[in-house]
């Protein structure tokens, strides 16, 4: 039998850990010997949660999955079935323990009446689960079929007035119904309009029924006889709507809705995005709000709830600033097309635990069982290119340098903690397991920190000997740190690293000893968007109370999140890096006090500090209450979070490059087809990854991939 194939992986985040589960998997055969490297103590990468005092959990941020992360449910499934945990010995043994659905959520926008309103929404189940076989997106013009749809039961629900709108429901037109031809089309439209506009809102529902049927054979159509139907809808609905909405608040926002739906409409069919082979990579160049108002979005569609909170979610704010809102709109129209139509069971899902625990704790055992050597406190410090001896020959990877960061005690580190029979990631390292911890830990070490310079050592890895592969799985802001050689070298890496950006984010938890209805919060529980800044969104994570261990357990739990204004970061070194971290750390805790004490009393109007769950205030500075929160500045170059700015689509590189013939890169910062900074395009860039390996998974198993 022949050696495997050493295959070093490089970083412990959704794509790192993606492809050395593809590599590992059984069907393989062992073909593949995987070594993961990793900074500091656990995996997770930007959804790294821990466990701290009474089990309190800690992460990163506010983590949802969406329902239509296919591959991401597919691989939690796959190893949940794989681990086989006993039921009456663990509490979440099935992929369906560690995941619920999250069903009501809700946008704030400022009401023309003067106050923050919250848009709640029970988005209604959907048939299936997500990860369930024969997943797929719909094609574009299935897009815009579904969106046709969406348009017309908004404008029926608008037209049937407050009273009956829980009766109207999302419908699609009967597929076998024939459509119209181009000349009845036409007919059609001359019939309901007199002397240039449609009239009235009836007339408006009646045609876009038949546009919706006419967009299922979208190619026979000619694009001026499109446009000009949606012109004439667009144009009579901004004046017969005006007088309905009023002050009806409700109407308003779904006419908002529509009207943004109306434009990407006719923006797809403007660009004629169903026959570019670049699908939605097509419009990339603009901004999503240019983008929509060049395709007839009204300034109060653009500016209104639902696309902020688009824009919250996907920290979409160029260099953290919430001034310059920019997120490309082919990448933001594909995310939200997917989002809204494709969905399964739920549009979001919750963890029932943190995000480590639920996703990296099983992920890290069933890749133990399988073989893979864990190598924990490593951290990447070059990748070293070979001369090629020919300009044909394509160069590779001849070694890889790192910091050993600490000496083990003994052979393997163990990095897992026991919560009541679950396992689970500490929020700070075993010292115990390392040689002189107990120094370390007094020094304060940052293990997951690129700008820490004590160490314990450095190993180099050489090609031959120790690997023969490497997947690059780090975090786009690592790259800079550890990729000098290739810099140096290569000037689209060098493009890259100019054009597809990375922010910071911001974050706080709370525990409450009221509850949220105690506080002025009558609805349940709820993930709401679109707030004010520093901290967009909110949502009540109760639902933990049972998974941490208090001798008095609180009365809730709520997380907050946003962006975090980017600002230079320091020269390497122990002093600087610490003292940027805590000067961060700084603004953060300011920046969340002064939130709690001017904007948290539009969503909690019974707010006050002695909500805060505190052991020991100051009696004279109720605030003090805060600092036993949790709060944390995500600023480290392996924290940051990745962007999808307009225009830098072409420079993002694939995993199925090429150029480095024993190099592939994996993370949500590479081309993936979903080119946003979340779950399900580190999952997919993962799985390419893995594919440039050994061809598997194949490349029709990747639900959503359909770049060239």
């Amino acid at each position: 039998m022949s050696q495997p194939i050493k295959v070093a992986v490089i970083g412990g985040g959704c794509a790192a850990v993606t492809a050395a589960c593809e590599l590992t998997r059984p069907e393989l055969r062992g073909r593949y010997a995987v070594t993961l490297y990793q900074m500091g103590w656990r995996l997770g990468g930007k959804g790294a949660s821990g466990r701290g005092a009474a089990d309190r959990i800690e992460e990163h941020g506010l983590h949802l999955w969406m329902g239509y992360y296919e591959n991401a449910f597919r691989l939690m499934r796959d190893c949940y079935a794989e681990l086989g945990r006993d039921p009456d010995r663990v509490r979440i043994a099935e992929w369906t323990d560690a995941f619920k659905p999250a069903s009501f959520n809700a946008v704030t926008d400022w009401s023309p009446s003067g106050a923050w309103l919250t848009w709640k929404v029970m988005f209604p189940e959907t048939p299936g689960l997500p990860g369930d076989p024969e997943a797929r997106p719909l094609r574009i013009d299935e897009y815009l079929v579904r969106a046709a749809t969406l348009v017309r039961t908004l404008l029926q629900t608008i037209r049937v007035g407050p009273q009956e709108r829980d009766r109207v429901s999302f419908h699609t037109a009967d597929p076998s119904t024939a459509p119209p031809t181009p000349d009845a089309l036409s007919a059609v439209l001359v019939q309901l309009m007199k002397h240039g506009v449609l009239t009235g809102l009836g007339a408006c529902i009646e045609i876009v029924g038949l546009l919706e049927a006419a967009l299922r054979t979208i190619s026979a159509y000619p694009q001026s006889l499109l446009a000009r139907v949606l012109d004439a809808v667009s144009a009579t609905l901004h004046r017969e709507v005006a007088q309905i909405i009023g002050r009806d608040d409700e109407a308003r926002r779904l006419w908002e809705v529509a009207d943004l739906v109306l434009a990407a409409i006719r923006g797809s069919i403007r660009f004629r995005l169903v026959l570019d082979p670049r699908g939605f990579d097509a419009i990339d160049d603009f901004d999503c709000r240019e983008w929509l108002r060049l395709n007839g979005a009204s300034e109060a569609a653009i500016n209104s709830a639902f696309i902020r909170g688009l824009y919250d979610l996907a920290f979409a704010y160029e260099a953290g600033d919430p001034k310059r809102p920019r997120i490309a709109a082919g990448s933001a129209l594909r995310a939200a097309f997917r989002a809204f139509f494709t969905y399964r069971g739920a549009f979001f899902w919750r963890m029932t635990t943190g995000m480590g625990d639920a996703v990296f704790a099983p992920i890290y055992e069933v890749l133990a069982r399988r073989g893979v050597r864990f190598e924990f406190f490593h951290r990447l410090r070059n990748v070293e290119l070979a001369d090629a001896a020919l300009d044909s020959e394509t160069s590779h990877v001849s070694a890889l340098y790192f910091d050993v960061q600490a000496a083990l005690v003994g052979d393997e580190y163990s990095p897992l903690c026991d919560v009541r029979g679950l396992p689970c990631w500490p929020a700070r390292p075993d010292f115990a397991q390392l040689e002189d911890g107990a120094r370390i830990e007094a020094e304060g070490w940052d293990f997951e920190s690129q700008w820490e310079t004590r160490i314990a050592g450095t190993t180099k890895l050489e090609v031959g000997r120790d690997f023969d592969l490497v997947v690059l799985g780090v975090g786009l802001g690592v790259i800079p740190y550890v990729c000098g050689d290739i810099l140096r070298r290569d000037v689209r890496w060098r493009a890259m690293i100019e054009h597809v950006q990375s922010v910071p984010t911001q974050a706080f938890q709370l525990w409450l000893d009221a509850a949220t209805s105690e506080l002025g919060w009558n609805d349940g529980p709820v993930n709401v968007s679109g707030f004010v800044e520093p901290f967009d969104t909110w949502a009540d994570m109760s639902h933990l109370i049972d998974e941490e261990t208090w001798a008095t357990p609180p009365r809730a739990i709520a997380y907050f999140c946003s962006v975090l204004p980017d600002t230079p970061t320091p020269a390497e070194g122990p002093t600087d890096g610490a003292a940027f971290l805590d000067e961060q750390h700084r603004c953060v805790r300011t920046h969340a006090i002064d939130f709690l004490a001017r904007n948290i009393v539009h969503l909690w109007p019974r707010f006050s500090w002695d909500a805060l769950r505190a052991n020991a205030p100051d009696p004279l500075d109720p605030t003090t209450r805060f600092d036993e929160q949790y709060w944390t500045a995500n600023v480290r170059p392996s924290d940051r979070y990745s962007q999808s700015l307009p225009g830098s689509t072409p420079y993002r590189i694939s995993p199925l490059d090429h150029t480095y013939d024993n190099l592939t890169v994996a993370g949500d910062w590479t081309q993936c087809s979903l080119n946003l900074g979340c779950v399900e395009a580190a999952v997919m860039s993962g799985m390419l990854a893995a594919h440039a390996i050994a061809e598997r998974p194949l490349l029709s198993r990747i639900v959503g991939y359909d770049h060239p």
